[in-house]
């Protein structure tokens, strides 16, 4: 019994400072835009910077598209919550960061994003700046050996939830319920 204690406690630490450690990569400042200023490109290959997380209210969400569920599954979570919405979201942006830049070519981000919906844009580019904007913006990301010359990419889960000032207005959580979701997302609306 002892030992099943330690154990949930070494699990416990360890999470712990994986949050912390997420977190700590730059302190958030309320009242001012989340994340540095960077230059990427999008899935057409247009060049896209933070202005495009200004002005109207952004669902950004962090991944990889040879994800085998996590991925996936929160983009066509995604495209739901943007279709029950209707009207009521029509002014929300979404997107979609790989985070692994060296396989998700523009135009590999393109197919991907295109199966799930049109709302969603995919940004992709220069390896070094894809990895500084996602650390910009507190996003964990750690490439992962499979062991058979492959590699899959460990990364977090939750999608950021920005204001129109481009501002950290909450997250939702994967596998959050579709009805908590949509609400955060006509409240994110509507502000």
């Amino acid at each position: 019994m002892m030992r099943f204690i330690l154990v949930g406690i070494i699990v416990a630490m360890v999470a712990g400072l994986g949050a912390m450690t997420v977190l700590s990569h730059r302190p958030f400042q309320s009242g001012e835009p989340y994340g540095a200023p960077f230059t990427l490109v999008d899935q057409k290959g247009a060049p896209i910077t933070e202005a495009a997380f200004r002005g109207k209210p952004s669902i950004v969400f962090f991944g990889f598209t040879h994800c085998p569920e996590v991925c996936p599954t929160t983009l066509f979570e995604m495209a739901g919550w943007l279709k029950a919405l209707g009207d009521d979201g029509k002014n929300l942006n979404a997107y979609f960061v790989t985070v692994d830049p060296e396989r998700d070519t523009p135009p590999v981000m393109n197919t991907y994003v295109s199966n799930f919906s049109d709302r969603i844009v995919g940004i992709s580019g220069d390896p070094d700046k894809v990895h500084a904007m996602a650390k910009s913006f507190n996003i964990y990301w750690k490439k992962v050996d499979t062991g058979d010359g492959d590699y899959t990419m460990d990364h977090t889960a939750s999608a950021l939830l920005l204001n129109a000032k481009g501002e950290f207005s909450g997250t939702i959580a994967y596998g959050e319920s579709a009805d908590t979701a949509i609400a955060k997302l006509k409240r994110l609306a509507a502000g």
